[in-house]
């Protein structure tokens, strides 16, 4: 079963063209990286999913079904759980109220506060403090958490590493794989090329608004990688 799909999308902010005949696919229990250089569309690709950039031409499928309106919770409704750049922690609420507000959707399944809180413990023992107050890490961890109380099928995730330190980003690979390997597919768009070859099965590279290249990670040299990525 394909979660979501852009087929040959062109994605715009106003009359600016930032996405140009966009084409991905991630199915059921893939894990799926997006990498490119910055300035070229990769958050883009987020936008469109969540109505911030708008799609003129092309389609986003999501759970099988065209979504020619995309409005904030289009998203969220069919399966899928955005971790966005930033992670845009809620200031004035508790740890607990900012993962609560992940199930606002009320989608059925397994995540639970508690097993959020089994999942990275720190945020049980930080759960009545300001969301904002926490490290770095702590607020990805929460960020996580509250898309992953969404109950989604598909779990995107838009520059996790961002300004971590390389122990935090090591403690987030193992988190990735084990969402994986229990069911949740996973689109990881990332430029830390370590964290890529420890989570994802296949790749997309983006240049300027498109996709570039496409494959199995197994065939993606460091050759490629320095040209298309600049690592």
């Amino acid at each position: 079963m394909t979660l979501l799909s852009f087929d040959a999308v062109d994605a715009f902010y106003g009359r600016a063209q930032v996405l140009r005949g966009v084409s991905l696919a991630i199915g059921k229990g893939e894990r799926v990286g997006l990498l490119g250089r910055n300035g070229v569309g990769k958050t883009t690709v987020v936008n469109a999913l969540q109505g911030i950039a708008q799609v003129g031409r092309g389609a986003v499928v999501m759970a099988g079904q065209p979504a020619p309106r995309i409005r904030h919770y289009s998203a969220a409704r069919a399966g899928i759980s955005v971790v966005p750049q930033g992670r845009r922690i809620i200031p004035a609420l508790s740890v607990r109220e900012n993962l609560l507000l992940g199930a606002a959707v009320a989608r059925p399944g397994p995540w639970t506060l508690a097993r959020v809180f089994e999942l990275f413990p720190v945020l049980k023992e930080r759960q009545h403090t300001p969301g904002t107050a926490l490290s770095g890490g702590q607020q990805q961890m929460l960020a996580i958490g509250r898309a992953l109380m969404a109950n989604p099928d598909l779990l995107v995730l838009d520059e996790p590493s961002e300004g971590l330190a390389p122990v935090i980003v090591d403690e987030l690979a193992e988190v990735f794989v084990r969402l994986a390997d229990e069911g949740t597919s996973l689109l990881l768009i990332e430029q830390h090329i370590s964290l890529i070859r420890r989570v994802v099965e296949k790749y997309h590279i983006m240049s300027k608004g498109m996709i570039v290249d496409s494959g199995p990670l197994a065939q993606l040299t460091t050759e490629k990688l320095k040209q298309l990525v600049a690592v």
